[in-house]
């Protein structure tokens, strides 16, 4: 079957080409690194599959000092802090003020469209829409991945590295022996009931709701488009559900002493987002390394999916750089505990605003009113504060 293929050599193979291994094949060719992308989604599949983005000020840097796109910065809105809102009270975090960052609202199918742009005007080497993908001889000095293209042809990339940055349910993770891998994860036992609404905005930065009906994220998109989430059980059917019904669930675990009311539009879109927390270690198997959702996933929470993709990258970009400039693999070997410290650090931190904000339908009213003096112990101190803008902004490099 080999035989039949057109082989084809590079130095980097990538698995995967949305926002992480476009960012990465961006920063090799930057560095003089040869890489080949290959995507079994079609371009404008990609492009037209909405995604909530609040980006890190690290990852704004990459774009816009990488030279993929300034349009982060002219499209896309700046957000100074979050409200916490509980007891119909919000509570404002002001992350300038505690950190001295920021973070931006800009879409992940607009950072995906940035970095497909670059790609192509820098002649990058990225090829959508192919079938039967295979990763293998891994553990060889000579990893390959096997595909076929749009128009049908097989092709086997011969490369030094593997890189599998093809999301969670991608065949690079599961292609690691299950003797070899640990497979760390817990499931959450509610979802969230995901709208978009033509509407304006309800606020000029994200709320997060705790309220005794569960919990609620009040979002933006831009000037006329919104998202909107709350909580709701996993199986929740969105179809039977009306917007007089949707509206009057999310009012509900906003309203307050101070009359707040979202500002309401025809909703053209209803999803419920099932979400646990997972991390595959080690991130590395032999010549072939993870990124991104391929090594973890987090619940949404933290804001902490995509900007946890593009640090790893940065980790790996610096790792392979090194490599082919000095020809020792000692960053290489050391990618995935590297990589780990920060995915562990984002893991606590989106399990602890996922615990603290959501209402479990079984909790006692023990738990109810512990969560709630959680809340008031952040907001009522400095240091908590401080320790969540931090977090949401993206932890500074040692």
């Amino acid at each position: 079957m080999a035989a039949e293929r057109t082989v084809i050599k590079t130095q980097v193979g990538i698995v995967g080409g949305g926002p992480a291994g476009l960012m990465l094949s961006h920063m090799l060719a930057k560095s003089g690194i040869e890489n080949i992308v290959v995507e079994k989604r079609d371009h404008e599949t990609i492009r037209t599959t909405h995604r909530a983005g609040i980006l890190e000020h690290g990852s704004v840097r990459m774009l816009t000092e990488g030279g993929v796109s300034d349009r982060v910065l002219t499209e896309g809105y700046k957000h100074d802090g979050i409200d916490l809102r509980f007891g119909g009270v919000s509570h404002r975090i002001d992350f300038e003020e505690l950190v001295g960052e920021s973070v931006w609202l800009y879409p992940q199918n607009e950072v995906f469209v940035d970095l497909a742009a670059a790609r192509e005007r820098d002649n990058g080497d990225v090829r959508y829409a192919v079938t039967d993908t295979e990763v293998l001889d891994q553990t060889t000095s000579v990893p390959k991945i096997r595909f076929t293209d749009a128009e049908g042809t097989g092709f086997e990339i011969h490369c030094d590295i593997l890189v599998g940055a093809d999301g969670s349910q991608g065949i690079c993770k599961r292609s690691i022996p299950k003797e070899l891998r640990t497979d760390n994860f817990i499931e959450y036992p509610f979802a969230w009931f995901g709208i978009l609404t033509e509407a304006p905005p309800s606020a000029p930065e994200l709320i997060y709701a705790n309220s005794d009906y569960g919990f609620a994220l009040i979002s933006q998109r831009n000037d006329n488009v919104q998202r909107m989430y709350f909580q709701c059980d996993p199986n929740e059917d969105a179809g039977a559900w009306s917007d007089e019904q949707i509206w009057a669930e999310l009012q509900r675990r906003v309203d307050g002493p101070d009359g707040f009311q979202l500002k309401r539009g025809p909703i053209f879109e209803k999803t419920v987002l099932k979400f646990r927390s997972y991390v595959c270690e080690p991130m590395r198997y032999g010549n072939m390394f993870l990124a991104g959702d391929a090594g973890h996933t987090v619940p949404p929470t933290g804001a902490k999916g995509l900007n946890l993709a593009l640090a790893d990258v940065k980790v790996l970009f610096e790792a392979i750089d090194s490599f082919y400039a000095t020809k020792s693999a000692e960053l290489l070997d050391g990618y995935s505990d590297k990589a780990l410290q920060r995915v562990w650090r984002a893991q606590n931190f989106s399990y602890w605003m996922t615990s603290m904000l959501h209402t479990r339908t079984d909790a006692t009213p023990f738990e109810r009113k512990r969560a709630l003096g959680e809340l008031n112990g952040v907001v009522s101190s400095r240091h908590g504060q401080a320790y969540l803008a931090e977090a949401y902004t993206g932890w500074p490099e040692k």
